[in-house]
């Protein structure tokens, strides 16, 4: 539906860019490139020491 809108001459004719950009979200809200992600909040990551990162 949203593609019928946007090739119809006469809204694309009263988008601006920000309009445009303010559509980005909806294009990509479904998109998750690298499959689901589940984070686990309540664990903390093991970074470790400054001395094991190399620094002086």
């Amino acid at each position: 539906m949203l593609q019928d809108v946007l090739a119809d001459p006469e809204w694309s004719a009263l988008l601006t860019p920000v309009d445009r950009r303010g559509l980005t979200p909806l294009f990509w809200l479904h998109v998750r490139p690298y499959g689901e992600v589940r984070l686990d909040l309540s664990a903390r990551l093991s970074i470790g020491t400054l001395g094991s990162l190399g620094g002086a």
